[in-house]
């Protein structure tokens, strides 16, 4: 292992790939991989995605102290590379995906078990050298506990409410949780194999359902992708309108996740006023931009609809109107003593256990890990805009909860701000789909950072698209969260999280 090195310094010792932008992408023999593993053990280094190509396997990395962000890509041939998961446990479910999509096997790893791959497909390794099943369904081994007066409680994957499907296995000492385990998978849509071979405007829409609350993240990253690859840059009005719609949709989910994180504590009224306020964003999103989730509205060259004439007063009421009923609401949660009974000192994630798994969103700034993407690495036009990053180190549901509610000040500061400084001009710039390139896009979601990484061939058309989802790195925590609390305090740590489940199954 070596000394005090730089992520850039020590990925230079591999072969920079042409033509990947915004960041650089370096590719790395087998000897230095394991290094990389290695160094990851006493650098401050983070994963923020990791995925696999039928010959190869990437990982997106971050400098923490310095900020730099690369790709470091690793040509398997003998389809084995080194498992990060050993230094990095955020890496370990995404190297059981790759070997499930891929085929390719992750050396080293302790946990060898489908992840993604359920036994149903009728195909195993669909992305890489697929060969028939009988589809056959796996029996999944779940983890055990051992001790006197333990039981185990299954729950889903089919669930009460309307709600996605996940399996959670709980061990419980009467009515403490000891061992919290997740099976999920459910949703898998194929999302990477339907993506291969799409020309940009089609595969923007497949992107854009990924996680359907975070449309306009998951759109805009796509688009600063494809943009990168490519070389386009949009017209400045786009930039500004594509920040406007990215608050309208952190501003509709944090406004109902507050509600809903109180409903799990039987106090239904908080979800009853935040939800019409929400109610109010979306009307909003509709008059204005066409669409109440704003689905399809950002693509890559632009945005597909500009603000009508009385758009800028339509947002400036919805926003002084939930600003305040959202203060009103607030004033309630924090003089209910018993609600806030529930939520203090509940499912608590410690600092320490957040930077381990690189927890972003509001589940990272609630314990103590102050990231945005926004700010880093930073892009268009929030460099121009003021707004603070809430953190908080309690770590708690009330921390999770008190994070979104910053949040949604900030965002309706932000909504002053870009109104007041939008440009004039085009709202979007055709592509010009000419030359092959690589791109990468990070953009902060109401949860956290979604990362769209995409080659594009000569033709305008998807090679790979991989989307990446910041649950990926939560859903472990929420497993760490609920130990030593209560069964009945299940819902209430998860709802605090509200971890996707279709943005983690692709």
């Amino acid at each position: 292992m070596m000394g005090n090195i730089t992520l850039m310094e020590f990925l230079s010792a591999g072969r920079e790939v042409p033509g990947h932008r915004p960041w650089p992408r370096y590719q790395l023999d087998a000897r230095t991989w394991r290094r990389l593993a290695e160094q990851m053990t006493v650098s401050n280094w983070e994963i923020l995605a990791e995925w696999g190509e039928p010959a190869e396997v990437h990982v997106l990395l971050r400098g923490e102290d310095s900020g730099a962000i690369a790709v470091a890509s690793h040509p398997c041939p003998d389809g084995k590379f080194f498992a990060l998961g050993q230094a990095r446990p955020s890496a370990i479910r995404l190297e059981r995906a790759i070997r499930d999509l891929w085929g390719l096997v992750p050396e080293g790893l302790e946990d060898q078990r489908p992840w993604l791959d359920h036994g149903r497909w009728g195909v195993r390794h669909p992305l890489g050298k697929p060969r028939e099943t009988d589809g056959v369904p796996h029996v999944y081994r779940f983890h055990t506990a051992e001790g006197d007066g333990l039981h185990q409680i299954p729950v889903g994957p089919v669930h009460a409410g309307v709600i996605e499907p996940g399996h959670f296995r709980f061990h419980c000492q009467g009515e403490t949780v000891v061992r919290l385990e997740e099976r999920l998978g459910y949703v898998h849509k194929g999302i990477e194999g339907l993506l291969a071979g799409k020309p940009v405007a089609d595969a923007a829409r497949i992107v854009a359902r990924v996680s359907g609350d975070a449309t306009v993240a998951y759109s805009l990253a796509f688009a600063h992708a494809v943009e990168a690859a490519l070389g386009h840059e949009p017209p400045p009005r786009a930039v500004w309108l594509r920040a406007l719609m990215a608050e309208c949709e952190r501003l509709a989910n944090h406004l109902f996740d507050i509600g809903a994180i109180c409903n799990d504590a039987a106090f239904a009224i908080m979800l009853s006023h935040l939800g019409a306020l929400r109610e109010k964003v979306l009307r909003a999103n509709q008059a204005c931009f066409g669409h109440r989730l704003l689905m399809d509205r950002v693509v890559p060259g632009g945005v597909a609809a500009d603000l009508p004439d009385d758009g800028v007063p339509i947002l400036r009421r919805m926003a002084h109107e939930v600003g305040k009923g959202f203060e009103r609401a607030m004033q309630l949660y924090d003089n209910t003593p018993s609600l806030l009974d529930r939520t203090t000192g509940t499912g608590v994630l410690t600092g320490a256990l957040a930077h381990r798994f690189g927890a972003g969103g509001f589940v990272g700034r609630a314990s103590s890990r102050g990231l945005d993407a926004r700010r880093n690495p930073g892009y268009a036009p929030y460099d121009d805009l003021a707004f603070t990053i809430p953190v908080m180190a309690d770590g708690d549901v009330h921390a999770r909860l008190t994070v979104r509610a910053e949040e949604i000040r900030a965002s309706l500061g932000l909504l002053d701000q870009i109104l007041t400084a939008l440009p004039a001009g085009p709202a979007a710039a055709p592509l010009a789909l000419r030359g092959a390139g690589e791109g990468l896009g990070i953009v902060e979601s109401f949860r956290g950072e979604v990362v769209v990484w995409v080659r594009v061939s000569e033709s305008g058309k998807v090679v790979r698209c991989h989307p990446h989802d910041p649950s990926w790195f939560q859903w472990p925590l929420l497993e760490a969260v609920i130990e030593g609390n209560i069964v009945a305090d299940f819902p209430l740590c998860n709802k605090s999280f509200n971890c996707s489940y279709s943005g983690q199954d692709l």
